[in-house]
């Protein structure tokens, strides 16, 4: 089916379940629990989760499959925002024309990047990268300005162009749509103590999603993706049987850079507005994080790892000592004070050294990242059970 074996076809269909159920899944607690602090299902962040996995899934192609480590694909995130909101500045609130010219500006810019780069394998290869990202960066906010909008950034107003779309009234807000669907538009559901808000430009990102992953699927089991491997096993045997891999690791950048440039015109389709602050090497090592803590060359670990980053980034940071002593509040006030100053470095602004721990943990223990945990559990799970039956 959709030409995949059957373990590709299950990882889908468990990431098209994970996608659709978003809501209810990442809405474990009631509303009125003291545990309802830990739930993540409303829109921003959601949508958040499926961007930058989008984001992170085209980056394993490159640094999964070859093994070249870049630092710049901020850059490509960047460029695509900056494309997708002067699409809707000077063209049409539609998102679609948008996330096109996007993954097409991304793709450009990404094949000159990686033309230079690629000539250097190596730490030199990631250096050269890190410096067309920063050098980006200081050009959005300097020489570009006029294009970039600067350190404000830039934002659709009333009185662009948008030779598509029809007047707006004065004062009214243009908003990014779907043929006319309002990407903001969201309907909340009450069950009990539970309530969950579906959310219509969420689902439009997690179709992208769902779409990008099959695609790396694809990637992965084809000829091509094969010869990804060839160069990360060996690139110098692979030379000498008389291929050249240059034509193959570009060609890795490339699509590497137009699902970044994708993730990008997304941000602009969700929060209408682009700013050079995705560009700077902190985004571009962020995805880093996300494919080595979710598993760097398996498909579904970097949707798993850009997850958990921006869970605990949304999340763990917004835990403060005040929460903290409500849930301990059992506890005798000695030691309920004892308890929360032990856990309150790791919460709220500490939640970089929560992050620095599992990752520490991750590489040390597991280096297939959280994907070969969850083979772990599975394996002892099986094992347990068959020695069960065993002793029946």
């Amino acid at each position: 089916m959709f030409k995949l074996n059957k373990k590709d076809l299950r990882t889908l269909i468990i990431v098209i379940l994970l996608a659709l159920f978003a809501p209810f899944l990442l809405n474990p607690f009631p509303t009125d629990s003291a545990l309802a602090q830990f739930n993540a299902g409303y829109p921003d962040l959601m949508q958040r989760f499926v961007i930058f996995g989008i984001f992170a899934v085209g980056f394993n192609i490159l640094f999964g499959l070859t093994g070249y480590l870049s630092f710049g694909h901020a850059a490509f995130l960047g460029a695509g925002s900056y494309a997708a909101i002067w699409m809707m500045k000077l063209l049409t609130m539609n998102i679609i024309p948008a996330i096109i010219i996007s993954v097409i500006v991304a793709g450009i810019f990404s094949l000159f990047v990686g033309w230079i780069s690629l000539r250097r394998s190596g730490i030199y290869f990631s250096i050269l990268t890190l410096a067309f990202s920063m050098m980006s960066y200081q050009l959005a906010y300097s020489v570009l300005t006029p294009i970039t909008g600067g350190e404000t950034g830039l934002q659709p107003k009333v009185n662009d162009p948008r030779l598509l779309d029809g007047a707006l009234a004065e004062g009214a807000i243009p908003k990014a749509n779907l043929f006319g669907l309002d990407m903001s538009q969201s309907y909340d559901m009450s069950l009990g103590a539970w309530s969950f808000t579906f959310n219509s430009g969420y689902y439009i990102a997690a179709a992208f999603l769902i779409l990008s992953f099959y695609l790396s699927i694809r990637i992965f089991r084809s000829p091509f993706g094969m010869m990804l491997r060839a160069v990360k096993s060996n690139q110098q045997r692979m030379t000498y049987t008389g291929l050249d891999p240059k034509p193959y690791t570009l060609a890795a950048f490339v699509i590497s850079g137009m699902y970044a440039g994708l993730a990008g015109g997304l941000l602009v389709a969700m929060d209408t507005q682009a700013g050079a602050e995705r560009m700077f090497w902190t985004a571009s090592g962020e995805v880093v994080l996300m494919t080595i803590l979710g598993g760097v060359g398996t498909l579904i670990g970097p949707v798993l790892g850009s997850g958990a980053i921006k869970y605990m980034e949304n999340i763990i940071s917004k835990i403060n000592s005040d929460i903290l002593h409500t849930w301990f509040a059992f506890l005798p006030d000695g030691l309920e004070n004892v308890i929360v100053a032990i856990i309150y470095p790791f919460i709220g602004k500490g939640w970089h050294l929560t992050l620095g721990l599992l990752f520490m943990i991750v590489v040390i223990a597991l280096p297939g990242g959280l994907v070969e945990g969850a083979q772990r559990l599975s394996r002892l799970f099986k094992k347990g059970k068959n020695k069960s039956n065993e002793n029946e």
